[in-house]
């Protein structure tokens, strides 16, 4: 490796950290989603209702993680970031090879719980390891390449849990994809380069550590953060809901296998999903670069035409109509991440920027996750009596609608970003990177719409 200023990484070491990231986020997905291509085989074996499916892959998991996600932000904000990722890892993936020893709801709620306890010490600290690497204008598109984890872990979830439960069964799919898990967090121990605090924007890391209460009341109190978390909630209570359910419809209202359905939604979710992301913060930065409201506006946009694709998916007479029409909403619902994640490093400030992302993943994961499978599900139950097992594909139905919801936060979130944004530039710079001074009133910053 070429020789490096003290404190500044190479281009190679940044995009090999970035690799590692993306690697470590695929497995993270690959993980927590392989539950929803064996949701059909497990309520047959253990004999479940669709409510109690929708909290293992919903709540039970998503309380854990995030709750966890932000006490564990705020020691990456003080600690080393990679060492609390290969933990994390290791713990993620032993639980979830544990749960293919399940017997009971009891043993496999344990289990999930156990892989949300884990995957809680994974997104904060890597988001604020590449805000570190990457400049402002940089971030929202390598933030983008790190989400692609969550389409490509998809991808080999489906494909992977879909196949082996057809040929060896639903519990041998955890342990094929818990176990190598394990030999990945010492990959990510042994190299992974801890950046300095602040590398990419020429700070340094001074004062204190503000606490969690002071980072939530901080960011809360701008608007453009308050309505871009209830916006990506919203628009990660379809995702979730979507991901965790689809391979059932699948197979109640079209009479599809787990492999061919794995296949199917492997590529789509996995393709499309991924260009959706990589899009979504490449035309992010390059519209928001010339208008700020265009950094989250182009998310209220991409929502709105989702929609009616949607409600068509579950209309379609015949599967692969259905998973055609698919393809849509899926790449567009997922422009929200790389921006969304982005603009949060950026309204934050240095020493918070872990616990940041960390109270952004809380709030979308107890409404996307924890409460959009359970919502599918328990709407599913109520409407089985009129529907019989087609209650499913209505309850979908009902919950594509809340991207015209998720949307509207998105369009006022844009308005006001530029305003936070100057706001918290400014902020730092008058306390010289002492966060005891950040919740003092600041003058009104300058307007940046225009470029």
């Amino acid at each position: 490796m070429a020789a490096e200023q003290p404190g500044i990484f190479s281009e190679a070491t940044r995009r090999y950290a970035l690799s590692v990231l993306v690697v470590v986020y695929t497995f993270n997905f690959i993980d927590r989603q392989i539950l929803s291509i064996l949701l059909e085989p497990i309520k047959l074996d253990l004999g479940l209702s669709d409510t109690q499916l929708g909290m293992l892959t919903g709540f039970a998991f998503a309380a854990f993680y995030a709750t966890l996600g932000i006490p564990i932000a705020r020691l990456a904000d003080r600690s080393n970031r990679r060492n609390l990722i290969a933990l994390a890892l290791a713990i993620w993936s032993g639980m979830t090879a544990l749960s293919g020893l399940a017997q009971n709801f009891f043993h496999l709620l344990l289990a999930r719980i156990g892989v949300g306890v884990g995957e809680a010490g994974c997104s904060p600290p890597a988001h604020s390891i590449l805000a570190d690497y990457y400049p402002a204008n940089r971030r929202a598109t390598a933030l983008g390449i790190y989400s692609l984890g969550i389409p490509v872990g998809i991808l080999f979830g489906f494909l992977a849990g879909g196949w082996i439960n057809e040929f060896f069964g639903w519990r041998m799919a955890f342990f094929v994809v818990g176990i190598p898990g394990l030999l990945l967090a010492v990959v990510v121990r042994l190299s992974l380069r801890e950046p300095p605090r602040g590398m990419a924007e020429g700070k340094v890391d001074v004062g204190r550590q503000p606490g969690i209460k002071e980072t939530f009341s901080y960011m809360w109190r701008k608007r453009s953060f308050r309505h871009l978390a209830l916006g990506g909630a919203m628009t990660a209570f379809v995702g979730y809901g979507v991901v965790s359910w689809v391979p059932s419809f699948l197979i109640r209202s079209h009479g599809m296998q787990t492999g061919e359905i794995g296949t199917w939604l492997g590529l789509i979710l996995g393709i499309p999903g991924g260009i959706g992301i990589v899009l979504g913060g490449y035309l992010a930065d390059r519209f928001g670069s010339r208008d700020t409201r265009w950094f989250l506006w182009i998310v209220a946009v991409a929502l709105v035409i989702c929609v009616p694709f949607s409600a068509a998916v579950y209309l379609a007479p015949g599967p692969y109509a259905a998973l055609l029409l698919l393809i849509i909403p899926v790449a567009l619902g997922n422009f929200y991440q790389a921006t969304t994640f982005s603009q949060t490093q950026g309204l934050a400030t240095l020493k918070m920027r872990a616990v940041a992302a960390a109270v952004l993943l809380f709030i979308l994961n107890i409404i996307g996750l924890g409460l959009g499978p359970q919502a599918v599900g328990v709407v599913s139950d109520l409407l089985r009596p009129t529907f019989g097992d087609e209650s499913l594909r209505y309850s979908l139905l009902i919950a594509g609608f809340f991207n015209l919801w998720a949307a509207v936060h998105y369009y006022i979130a844009g308005r006001y970003l530029a305003e936070d944004l100057a706001a918290t530039a400014a902020e730092e710079s008058a306390s010289s990177g002492d966060p005891a001074t950040l919740n003092a009133p600041s003058a009104s910053p300058p307007q940046l719409t225009k470029g």
